[in-house]
């Protein structure tokens, strides 16, 4: 077994202790989490007022002979229903490109305010404006800050939630004969197959002038014992040539602390 794969295993046993004791040490009258992992795309919806909750997990990407492995992380904090803000990065990045160059170190860091547009129980629009802060080494950050803003629609279809995702994104870094502007597309939909477990599937794509279209299809499972906890497990595959081969993920949400 590779060090990447064996550090994959381990963090999953550091999550899944380290979730274990948030859910024992949540207070009851914590409210229900709002889930936006695992897929690309974000909900309207911003969890309830006043309750910081943490998003982790633990992707690895492969594409040809390189391998990427991550610990992504988001705190979420809603100040009311309408607004609230988003921070989360990556933890940790062991890169190694397969010719034997192997680079370790902390990720880039994002921050996005978010406002959200109720517009009943079944309906909700969103609008994120965030900017992602070179805090990365290179080669494992580009150096350069990018800001983003992202357009959301959430919709109840009966037993489906989905989530559609347009957003625009101003790259920092461009290689030359490459434009500075990505546009990205996703579409998810989640649907409960018992009280506790659902299931996701989303397609994502990103196009930017001078370079070759991107695009991932995703496909996870979910697991709800109680509303303050959710794990994930999932698998992304590449759609175009200049895309990921595949990558899998595991993940958790939990509240953190009921600030007010």
């Amino acid at each position: 077994m590779s060090r990447i794969s064996r550090l994959s295993f381990a963090t999953l046993a550091c999550l899944a202790s380290l979730t274990c004791q948030l859910a024992c040490a949540a207070d009851e009258e914590v409210d229900a989490i709002t889930p936006y992992r695992p897929s690309v795309s974000n909900s309207a919806q911003l969890p309830v007022a006043g309750q910081l909750e943490l998003e982790m997990g633990v992707n690895t990407i492969k594409t040809g002979p390189a391998q990427r492995q991550s610990l992504p992380y988001l705190f979420k904090l809603a100040f009311s229903k309408e607004w609230g803000i988003l921070l989360g990065g990556e933890a940790r990045i062991i890169n190694d490109d397969g010719a034997g160059q192997r680079d370790r170190g902390f990720g880039d860091t994002s921050l996005t305010i978010k406002r959200a547009f109720i517009v009943n129980d079944d309906t909700a629009f969103g609008l994120e404006l965030g900017n992602k802060f070179p805090t990365a080494k290179e080669p494992l950050g580009s150096g350069k800050a990018d800001w983003t803003l992202n357009g959301i629609f959430s919709q109840d279809l009966g037993k489906i939630h989905a989530d559609v995702n347009l957003n625009t994104t101003h790259v920092g870094f461009a290689e030359d004969a490459t434009s500075h502007w990505q546009t990205g597309l996703s579409a998810s939909f989640s649907t409960a197959i018992n009280d506790k477990m659902g299931v996701t599937a989303e397609w994502a794509g990103w196009r930017r002038a001078g370079t070759k279209n991107q695009g991932q299809a995703l496909f996870a499972l979910t697991y709800s014992p109680n509303k303050r906890l959710t794990l994930d497990a999932g698998m992304t595959r590449g759609l175009t040539s200049a895309s990921q081969d595949w990558s899998w993920f595991a993940g958790v949400v939990v509240p953190v602390a009921k600030l007010w």
